[in-house]
């Protein structure tokens, strides 16, 4: 209860009036009269109800103590049995919460919701936002419902937001032990087919071991082989990157008996491989109208170094001209198709035919380089239906059709055969979908029998055009037309030329892209994106394995004729495995390093030194006995000074909210009169004595 004064006048006429008054009290005093000290008081009491004084009294309502529980339920947290705990945990504090009505709790679960790319524990940050409307004053305590594995403790120079202590309950169990891997330095691009070197260490987390683990190695899902890594320390690998595009090479450790999950027991790194100076060698048999187009299309790729020899002078070509005379450049047979055809990643055959140039054991060493991997591509002309064909030399044992010796002179529009449109090679070249194609007609084709591979383009009365085929490690296509530089030349509106040559022969040089049979996963943020490529029926659904071990079943939706997509958004991150049919694929979802999965066993002592800090306590919920322990809970008054090993201590609040205000005027009403009659009264009867 307060005094205060609501003035009905100024405080300045007040004070003025005091003064006269008192002014005149003791001129009264000096000179004697009597009923001085009456009217004196008189004045004082007409001036105290002018002061108007007023008692006042609050209403006050005591506040709260907020208690904010911080429960992780991090990716971390999800180990079989930890949920299990976490649950029990969270009912028992709701329950021992409630039995103090002054205590209000705040229950603020932190899940990774999938925003992230790289999933961390951020306990301390949700903290914050759970306290950000709240005084501090009102905190009386935190606690923190964890395994332990938390990222974003704060620095030991940035004080607590509160005055209160901080208490952590450690699901999990002591003496967990985990095994993992990690890799620490790769690098993000490789050249195709040259030795690149990674390196990566195994940890054994919770124990020390001095046994070597086993690590198998996978490029692509294929195997590679097994290193013997000694936990600890870093050790080294040496690989080749096998193709273009993007690898993924995959590290497994041998788990060990008991660790607490195997999760991070795979570790992959994403290797982009890049085709440096692609090596093409052009035969062109003759001059003519279309050999300028291929050489067009493969000089302008700057990562194409090209060889291109023109047979301009057959042996049987004899006129007497001197050999010394001739400006021409001799064919370096021997060393191209004998020393270093190996070194040529595609052949292409020009309407080229046998004329003697070619000694006949060289085509059986052309068709070894295809069987062992090599690229050839025939781009025939009336010459391959002629006696002095290729096809009728030993390169006969490659080559997917053999010519019927006819030639076809009429004009016809290529079209796309019902595999072609299904193909990646052909699928989608601008104007294949209008019936004609919307596209220049070509004039000539070479007739062929029995087909193999794929027959992907026709000509008029569906004969081939646009033969695929795979020998052994090696590709062959054959192209049975020379007339294709009449869309180069723009003829009737010209084609697709470019685009169709450009994918035939990253086709026979095995680009992934260009695969008719493959499944491909990529992520894009936490969306998982499934992609079937096929020249077959339906391929059904996908099947995804996410780092848990959970199955999710994934419809794929056929967007262009052969390939399938479907996308699903994560919730976890860490490595997918995507299956459909026989192929399968990995896919790493979230940043590969992500903190999240670095250590998974249970800790105390990340957070120990905090709670000490703040006079709180941290321990485990399960001390081995499959029991969960839970300390009690006391609400103390005032500043927490010593901690309490048994007990989580919660500093109540001091703080009140105002509900309302009592006042009581002291000269209001009867009291006021009674006084100011009372007053008059005593100096009217001393005024008549």
């Amino acid at each position: 209860m307060t005094l205060e004064f609501a003035p009905f006048i100024p405080w300045i006429a007040i004070i003025i009036l005091a003064v006269l008054a008192t002014l005149l009290a003791a001129l009264g005093l000096l000179r004697g009269l009597r009923g001085t000290l009456l009217r004196f008081t008189a004045s004082l009491a007409v001036l105290a109800a002018l002061a108007n004084p007023e008692l006042l009294r609050e209403e006050r309502e005591p506040l709260t103590t907020i208690v904010p529980v911080i429960v992780d339920r991090s990716q971390s947290q999800q180990i079989a049995g930890r949920p299990a705990q976490t649950e029990e945990a969270l009912a028992a504090l709701r329950e021992r919460l409630a039995r103090f009505p002054n205590l209000e709790p705040r229950i603020v679960e932190v899940t990774d919701s999938g925003h992230s790319e790289a999933p961390s524990t951020k306990l301390f940050e949700a903290l914050q936002t759970a306290t950000a409307d709240v005084p501090p004053a009102r905190v009386g305590g935190a606690i923190f419902l964890t395994d332990g594995q938390v990222h974003d403790l704060p620095p030991d120079t940035q004080p607590l937001p509160f005055q209160a202590p901080i208490h952590a309950l450690i699901t999990g169990k002591a003496g967990e032990f985990d095994r993992r891997i990690e890799i620490l330095r790769a690098p993000r691009f490789g050249i195709v087919d040259e030795e690149q070197e990674l390196t990566f260490r195994v940890f054994d987390d919770g124990q020390a071991s001095s046994q070597p683990a086993d690590v198998a190695v996978k490029m692509n899902g294929e195997e590679l082989g097994t290193v013997s890594a000694l936990p600890g320390a870093e050790t080294s690998y040496a690989f080749k990157v096998p193709r273009g595009g993007n690898n993924v090479l995959e590290f497994s450790v041998a788990g060990t008996p008991g660790e607490v999950t195997d999760i991070n027991n795979r570790a992959i790194h994403l290797i982009e491989g890049i085709r440096q100076n692609l090596r093409v060698l052009l035969v062109s048999g003759e001059p003519h109208a279309g050999e300028r187009a291929w050489r067009n299309l493969l000089k302008s790729d700057a990562s194409v170094d090209l060889v291109h020899f023109t047979i301009l002078r057959p042996p049987e070509k004899q006129d007497g001209t001197p050999i010394n005379e001739l400006s021409l450049i001799a064919f370096p047979t021997r060393e191209l198709f004998v020393e270093k055809i190996n070194d040529f990643d595609l052949i292409i055959f020009d309407r080229y035919q046998h004329r003697g140039v070619l000694p006949i054991l060289y085509y059986d060493y052309i068709a070894e380089y295809v069987r062992n991997g090599g690229a050839l591509l025939i781009a025939a002309g009336p010459e391959h239906a002629s006696q002095d064909s290729i096809a009728l030399t030993p390169l006969e044992s490659v080559l997917p059709a053999a010519p019927t010796g006819e030639v076809h002179q009429a004009g016809f529009y290529p079209r796309l055969s019902e595999q072609g449109k299904r193909h990646p090679v052909t699928r989608g070249l601008s104007g294949s979908t209008s019936e004609p194609p919307h596209w220049g007609r070509w004039f000539r084709s070479i007739d062929v029998s029995d087909a193999a591979g794929e027959t992907v383009m026709t000509a008029d009365e569906g004969r081939p055009l646009l033969v695929l085929n795979r020998a052994e490690q090696g590709r062959v296509a054959m192209l049975l037309s020379d007339q294709g530089w009449l869309w180069a030349r723009g003829f009737e509106g010209g084609g697709p030329h470019v685009s169709l040559y450009r994918r035939i022969a990253h086709w026979l040089m095995k680009e992934p892209e260009l695969e008719e049979e493959a499944l491909r996963a990529r992520a894009q943020g936490r969306t998982l994106e499934v992609t079937r490529q096929t020249i077959g029926d339906a391929p059904g659904p996908a099947t995804i394995t996410t780092p848990s071990g959970e199955t999710i079943t994934l419809d794929l939706s056929e967007i262009q004729p052969g390939l399938y997509r479907g996308e699903r958004r994560m919730t976890e991150t860490g490595l997918f495995t995507v299956a459909n049919g026989d192929f399968s694929t990995l896919v790493h979802v979230g940043a590969v390093d992500a903190p999240e999965f670095r250590a998974m066993v249970s800790t105390t002592e990340t957070l120990a030194p905090i709670s000490a800090e703040s006079r709180g306590l941290t321990t485990r919920l399960d001390d081995g006995d499959e029991t969960i322990r839970m300390p009690d809970i006391l609400p103390v008054r005032g500043e927490v000074r010593v901690a309490d090993d048994r007990r989580m201590l919660i500093r109540l609040t001091d703080e009140t909210v105002l509900k309302g205000v009592n006042t009581l005027p002291l000269f209001a009403g009867f009291a006021g009169l009674g006084i100011l009659l009372l007053t008059v009264s005593a100096m009217w009867w001393r005024e008549g004595r």
